[in-house]
């Protein structure tokens, strides 16, 4: 694609900065259905775009670069590694650094107060809130997360799913939602769940440290780790589980597709103890399925030596 500055590809151009003195970074396998729609949401906004792809077959890549982000290559080896290989080696300039999944939308709201939190506050790192959508409806669910932090002042986890940013300083809270767009259909969010329950079943059965410390009246994160830790323990945990999304988070005043979410939810926590025990009766843990991986792209840096 050509760009009318000088008849250049428009991939030579760069990522045009916006307002915001942030770097985000997103790592990616065939996101190409989210790409476009999250780089448009941060055009404007973003200072820098980053983008470390770990050999999508579809269109990511070129949708990126389109888009004028940088775009580097590198083997997957696990959540916490890939984040931290890029805190790494990015060439990140911007003076604040974000974390951002491809199916996360910033709201306006959010955008302009992470940026006024960046230039009149004293804070290390900033805490917002991620609404889940679901079956294209806003559900009322909502998470906690640090996503945004000085840059050279976090490091990640070191887990095989759900990592955990650990940053130096204080941690301040900022209105406005970050939207969790799950997934474009159920079948695609079956797929995902199912390496995703492959993957957590592996971690517990290796016996992995888990993202956090487990502390029940510790931070949210802790929490959820707590009840992660001890989930296998509670008797009637299912039921518990899903009359909890279902009465207590209310997700039965937002119709069939709150009912749903509430009954799959528990359906996810099933499959990972279910292939948890087949890991124990086999007395070995299960074989990774094989993701959808394809060639090195040439337009790219690949760093597969590290």
């Amino acid at each position: 694609m050509r760009n009318n500055v000088n008849n250049l590809p428009i991939e030579m151009l760069g990522w045009q900065p916006g307002i915001a003195p942030v770097a985000v970074i997103l790592i990616s396998l065939n996101e190409a259905h989210n790409m476009e729609a999250v780089l448009e949401n941060l055009k404007g906004w973003a200072q820098e775009v980053f983008l470390v792809d770990s050999y999508s077959q579809d269109e990511t890549v070129d949708i990126a670069l389109k888009y004028g982000a940088h775009v580097v290559q590198r083997r997957f080896r696990g959540f916490g590694d890939q984040w931290n290989f890029a805190l790494e080696h990015l060439p990140i300039t911007a003076p604040w650094t974000m974390k951002l999944d491809p199916d996360e939308r910033l709201t306006d709201e959010l955008k302009a107060n992470i940026a006024q939190a960046i230039v009149h506050g004293d804070a290390a790192g900033l805490e917002m809130q991620r609404r889940l959508w679901f079956m294209g409806r806003p559900l009322p669910i909502r998470q906690k997360l640090n996503r945004v932090w000085h840059t050279g002042r976090c490091r990640f986890s070191e887990v095989l799913v759900n990592e955990h940013p650990i940053v130096q300083g204080k941690i301040v809270f900022v209105d406005g939602d970050m939207e969790h767009h799950d997934s474009p259909n159920l079948h695609h969010w079956f797929d995902k769940q199912n390496f995703y329950t492959t993957e957590e079943a592996i971690s517990i059965y290796q016996g992995d440290k888990l993202a956090d410390k487990p502390k029940l009246l510790g931070s949210p994160f802790q929490r959820r780790m707590w009840f992660k830790k001890h989930y296998r323990r509670i008797p009637f945990r299912y039921i518990l589980n899903y009359v909890y999304y279902l009465i207590i988070v209310r997700f039965w005043f937002t119709g069939y597709e709150g009912m749903a979410w509430a009954r799959l939810r528990v359906f996810v926590r099933r499959s990972i103890e279910d292939k948890l025990r087949e890991m124990i009766n086999l007395g070995k843990p299960m074989a990774l399925p094989e993701r959808n991986i394809g060639q090195p792209d040439l337009r790219v840096k690949n760093y597969n030596e590290y």
